[in-house]
């Protein structure tokens, strides 16, 4: 089974090719992170324009890549939800386009379910498994059980936690986008300098303003004083009561629920810390921690391709395909895709 993978959910182009779930012939991917940083974040329209510029060329590239051509897809899965509901449609648009155009049918992906399925690849994950979901704009832990259903257990209250790493990041005027620089910084610096406090939710959810707005004040305060901090110790303090919060529930849902296997996806499964300490963890409750190499972390189109593989698979037949009537939808939790 080969499928063409289409990913424009945020400020990536990306087009791949995967065969049988597993194997990459191709996932080439255009980033937009330098067209942005100069505005501290990403601006939709912007990337949504630069969607349209490329998309074309980056399909070319990854059908060259791979050494196939159009007439080889069995498939194109494409990411319809969530995301910026403009640049989600660019990529839809093209989708239908070459659907039409081909007679290929289209597989509807749901972006996180990618980023879950991105661990499959180089992996041999057993389900049932509990998925860390931790990115820009996600931040959720979900249950998919033996037969690939997906339940949203809990999520962010507030700011993502990647989100929460941009903000802070930028306070302290380290630029755009803030996971990288903080998570180097932050083995620099001293945790325990500097108190974070310790949100109040409910088990499964988390909440990252408190955080957030503690680092906002500390250094309003400091900079008001006249006086100078380490930014290590800040970026260490942040970090360290970020990763202790997402392991600790991570690990404690897949206790409740009785399941042997944790993945990790989503743009902030690259951070050398939570890897680390979640990977530590859970090995002293029998709890095996699986993460996708660096290159899959961030939005691609090859886990896009991959979650495709599975949902013909092991999908709903009444929801595997869609039609030239698809559309994106900028929000929408996982268990109603």
């Amino acid at each position: 089974m080969i499928i063409l993978g289409i990913e424009t959910s945020c400020d990536e182009t990306s087009v791949s090719v995967v065969k049988d779930g597993k194997e990459i012939l191709s996932n080439i991917i255009s980033s937009q992170i330098e067209i942005h940083k100069e505005y501290g974040g990403v601006v939709p329209e912007i990337a949504s324009r630069h969607h349209i510029k490329n998309i074309a060329a980056i399909m070319e590239e990854s059908l060259s890549e791979a050494k196939v051509t159009l007439d080889d897809i069995d498939y194109i899965a494409v990411t319809y939800a969530p995301g910026l509901i403009g640049a989600l449609l660019v990529g839809l648009s093209f989708a239908k386009g070459i659907s039409y155009a081909h007679d290929i049918p289209i597989i509807p992906v749901h972006h996180i379910k990618g980023h879950i399925y991105s661990n499959f690849v180089e992996n041999d994950v057993k389900l049932p498994l509990i998925a860390l979901v931790v990115s820009g704009g996600h931040t959720n832990i979900v249950h998919i059980d033996e037969n690939h259903k997906f339940t949203n257990l809990g999520g962010t209250l507030d700011d993502a936690v990647g989100e929460s790493y941009d903000k802070v990041s930028r306070v302290m005027g380290l630029g755009y986008p803030g996971g990288p620089v903080i998570d180097k910084l932050a083995y620099l610096g001293d945790k325990d300098s500097i108190k974070m406090p310790e949100p109040k939710v409910g088990e499964y959810d988390f909440s990252f303003s408190g955080i957030k707005t503690s680092v906002i004040n500390y250094v309003n305060k400091m900079k008001m004083k006249g006086e100078t901090f380490r930014e290590e110790d800040l970026a260490a303090a942040f970090q360290h009561k970020v990763v202790e919060i997402l392991c600790k529930k991570t690990i404690g849902a897949a206790v409740e629920k009785k399941v042997n296997n944790i993945v990790i996806a989503g743009g902030v499964a690259a951070n050398s810390l939570l890897r680390k300490e979640l990977k530590e963890k859970a090995k002293k409750s029998g709890i095996e921690v699986y993460y996708p190499s660096m290159g899959l972390c961030t939005d691609n189109a090859a886990m896009i391709a991959v979650a495709g593989y599975y949902k013909v698979t092991y999908g709903d037949e009444k929801n595997k395909f869609g039609d030239l009537r698809l559309n994106g939808i900028a929000t929408l939790p996982i268990d109603r895709d």
